[in-house]
């Protein structure tokens, strides 16, 4: 039964998200179609950059994405102070980067004179942009309906292209968020579209590794890992980048080998910090879908959760206290 987004994003129990589109279309998103042997690879291109350019307009950060054959995943960190922290003038102009908003906000850019009348309205809509620019629906819309009408444009055709709204999964803690990004990153090794993180095409896990490869920055269009709690703490991933890199690489050489495997180093830091062991890291990171559904975090928080949206049932309570019981 589809749901209320009020009823699947809460912004007061976690700014973090899981999302995931699908096509509707029988023809691929990207990849070769094997009915009609044409190649619909260089789509992937169109989505990586368009979600990373939406990620510098919106207030939303990318933490982790994965561009598959005929889906995509997302995982976004919702950032409502930065939003708060724009001036009326600045909210005007990252919104006409993507429409051209009224006539009212296209005065005011131009710094003509409004009447007192004109205020009033350009303050509401103000009001409405800033909302919107941190809003996950509206990023995820700006990012479908771009990616539909460019395909549309090419196939000759018109209608639908995704099979409806995007899935969202409120992750709740922090055990959820990075067996999340691990899930997202190691979806092209699980479909066996490549053997290891670093030749995963159009996913974060391959930018950050070149990266750290090339001795630069993390990338700016990705959240950053900063390290482990401390004072002064920058915005950011609560973790090592080198240490997430590593368990993620590891994770997919099980996943790879086809059977439960283990992690090779057992007391990894992040899966110590975490409260979890290896299993229960493996389970999480290449099944997380299966067992999760609108929310995922450990049962204390799943319960919360599912008070504030006025769910009655929560898909996911049961994997929660055995797989995030000491998160």
């Amino acid at each position: 039964m589809t749901q209320k987004r009020e009823s699947l994003v809460c912004l007061s129990d976690t700014p973090y998200y899981h999302c995931v589109s699908r096509c509707v279309r029988r023809s691929f998103l990207c990849g070769v179609d094997s009915y009609s042997g044409q190649s619909f690879e260089h789509r992937r291109a169109w989505v990586e950059e368009r979600l990373l350019y939406l990620s510098s307009v919106y207030a939303i950060d990318i933490c982790a994405y994965a561009v598959m054959s005929n889906h995509v995943h997302v995982v976004v960190h919702v950032d409502v102070d930065k939003a708060q922290g724009w001036s009326d003038k600045q909210v005007i102009s990252l919104w006409h980067t993507l429409y051209k908003g009224t006539l009212i906000t296209q005065k005011r850019m131009r710094d003509e004179t409004l009447s007192p009348g004109e205020e009033v309205t350009l303050q509401d809509t103000i009001k409405a942009y800033r909302s919107r620019l941190h809003d996950i629906s509206w990023f995820m819309r700006n990012l479908n309906e771009f990616i539909a009408r460019e395909a549309n444009k090419e196939d000759g055709c018109t209608g639908r292209f995704w099979e409806g709204r995007f899935k969202s999964q409120a992750l709740l803690d922090e055990s959820a968020v990075l067996a999340c990004m691990a899930y997202v990153d190691l979806n092209p090794i699980r479909a066996k579209m490549t053997s290891t993180p670093e030749t995963s095409k159009h996913t974060s896990i391959q930018k950050r590794i070149k990266a750290v490869k090339q001795k630069r920055r993390q990338p700016r269009q990705l959240m950053p890992f900063v390290g482990n709690p401390r004072q002064n703490m920058p915005k950011g991933i609560a973790f090592s980048l080198k240490d997430y890199c590593e368990l993620v690489d590891t994770t997919g050489r099980c996943v790879r080998e086809d059977k439960a495997g283990h992690i090779t180093h057992s007391h990894s830091p992040i899966l110590a910090r975490l409260g979890l062991n290896s299993e229960q890291w493996l389970t999480l990171a290449t099944e997380f879908e299966k067992h999760f559904c609108y929310a995922a975090g450990a049962e204390q928080m799943m319960c919360e959760f599912k008070a504030h949206t006025g769910h009655q049932r929560m898909r996911g309570m049961g994997k929660a206290k055995t797989l995030l019981r000491c998160a």
